[in-house]
């Protein structure tokens, strides 16, 4: 099918009567209501685009989102308007994720909430069928968004260990010993660490949508569109993998200087524009039938079409339009205000005063450097090294949060552990004592551990991380609380030891420790 042009031979009476006083005044206040509620959202943003390197790519997605939008205004013209009452359903359903997002301070809630008012706004102010025109260029939107932490973390920490893996087999093709303990490459003279920074997200996200954008515009068979986008993924792992590889490969010959400062940096410039040139290439071998019979320009562009107009001027169906502004009206009154409260900080023993010493155990007190307490948006932390009667050794660890919002949540041990080379085994939520924990069983060669590690916050134990962000949300709602601590206890198993023998050192541990933590934790 060829592609047609747009009619450009619009009426100018009835563009003039698009610009009347009443809808200018209508657009104008539903512009300004957004603008007033969402400020903060759009705000914080624009602080992620200029702060975080995988989502730089956010500040030109709404640009190209209007200019996709602008492309097809023919369409969009010639379409009677006819507002719908469903729009007011959405909104509706974009307010109480704004009411949660406010309270519980869940920035993917908040944003999404924007999402579900552009869309309500589009469906009672133009109706279904403009909307329908314009919702894929609305959802190229959601792409300048990042994900939530929780995901992001996980994925990190995955997408860490399949480039390590991956990058270890290429230099071990190219005839040269390496060994690989979780995220750390040890070529013998030097230590290479793939750090988050060289996950591969900062590729991942830019790629995926320009893969979502490029399928779009490719006017081939659906299958096509789809195979397009998904495989952005494994393109971007397999070329982040063989910058590993490269790497580690510069490293050997040249020294770590291969991997630091511009070098590093460039490198992964060159990576990127080999995952577009993968990307194009593939797009190429995808529309070899299509080729046949239509031209290049034809499978990749814009699709539009030539319509006449009906000659209707441009106005809005009043009545969803001005309900909606009332729906806004009464979240700026009433919600937007609840972000500024903040949280109660409950009274508390620090940490530096808990007993190194408690009855069967014997600790030494250990330290983390400054770089990754930062990290973590710690409060307060206890790490003690514990060593029983009968020689054996198990740690306290706790991280304590005043308050759980700005990004400030606890980091789930079950991401961290594979980046240190263990391998999880066992992945159990169980009970005792009162106290629901995790239950991990984990192994690095012939070294076993045994890990026990729980959410507390107001004298609830807590082992779903989401189901913790639920109790943030409550403590914040019911209580202006978001205090709470992550409580891990680690034992070492031997080599001939049973695994139960290993349960009931930290189960013994755990009731000795655990009324000791009550003042620090408050309730």
């Amino acid at each position: 099918m060829n592609k047609l042009l747009f009619s450009s031979d619009y009426d100018p009476s009835t563009l003039k009567s698009y610009l009347s006083v009443k809808n200018i005044t209508l657009s104008g206040a539903l512009l300004l209501s957004v603008l007033i509620l969402y400020w903060d959202v759009f705000a914080n943003l624009v602080d992620i685009w200029n702060t975080k390197e995988e989502y730089g790519h956010g500040f030109i997605i709404p640009f190209i989102a209007l200019y996709f939008i602008w492309e097809k205004r023919s369409l969009i013209l010639a379409e009677k308007l006819n507002g719908s009452w469903v729009g007011l359903g959405f909104i509706l359903f974009a307010i109480l994720g704004y009411f949660v997002g406010i309270i519980g301070d869940v920035g993917f809630l908040l944003r999404f909430s924007f999402m579900f008012t552009l869309f309500g706004l589009t469906l009672a102010v133009v109706g279904f069928k403009i909307t329908r025109i314009i919702i894929i260029p609305l959802l190229i939107i959601i792409f300048s968004f990042p994900i939530p932490p929780v995901l992001q973390a996980g994925l990190t920490a995955k997408m860490q260990l399949i480039s390590s893996e991956l990058g270890v087999i290429f230099i071990r093709f190219c005839n040269i010993p390496v060994f690989l303990e979780g995220n750390m490459i040890d070529l013998g003279n030097y230590r290479l660490q793939v750090v988050e920074a060289c996950s591969g997200l900062n590729y991942l996200f830019p790629l995926m949508s320009l893969a979502f954008i490029a399928a779009y515009l490719y006017q081939v068979v659906l299958w096509k569109r789809i195979t397009l986008f998904l495989t952005s993924i494994p393109i971007t792992i397999g070329m982040n993998s063989f910058r590993i590889g490269i790497v580690g490969l510069l490293v050997e010959h040249w020294g770590t200087v291969m991997a630091e400062g511009f070098i590093h940096d460039f490198e992964g410039w060159v990576v990127f524009m080999g995952c577009l040139i993968v990307l194009v290439l593939e797009m190429w071998l995808l529309s070899w039938t299509e080729r046949k019979t239509r031209p290049w320009s034809d499978i990749f562009g814009m699709p539009t079409f030539s319509l006449p107009h009906y000659g209707k001027p441009y106005r809005f169906t009043l009545s969803p339009a001005i309900f909606s502004i009332l729906l806004l009206l009464t979240a700026i009154i009433f919600i937007k205000p609840l972000a500024n409260n903040k949280d109660l900080i409950p009274a508390r023993q620090k940490f530096a005063s808990f007993p190194t010493s408690i009855e069967h155990l014997t600790g030494r007190t250990a330290y983390l450097d400054q770089k990754t307490t930062k990290f973590l948006g710690l409060s307060d932390y206890l790490f003690v090294n514990f060593q029983d009667t009968d020689g054996k050794r198990t740690s306290l660890y706790s991280a304590y949060y005043e308050s759980q919002k700005n990004g400030n949540v606890p980091h789930s041990p079950k991401l961290c552990m594979p980046g240190g080379g263990w391998r999880i085994i066992e992945l159990t939520e169980t009970e005792f004592s009162g106290v629901t924990f995790n239950r991990v069983l984990i192994k690095k060669e012939k070294d076993r551990q045994l890990v026990y590690y729980w959410y507390q916050q107001r004298g609830r134990t807590i082992a779903n991380e989401y189901a913790l962000k639920w109790y943030t949300f409550l403590g914040a709602f019911q209580h202006q609380r978001t205090d709470g601590a992550l409580i891990r206890l680690t034992t070492e198993i031997d080599r001939n030891e049973d695994v139960a023998v290993a349960d009931q050192r930290l189960q013994k541990m755990m009731m000795t420790v655990n009324p000791k933590l009550a003042p620090h934790i408050p309730n």
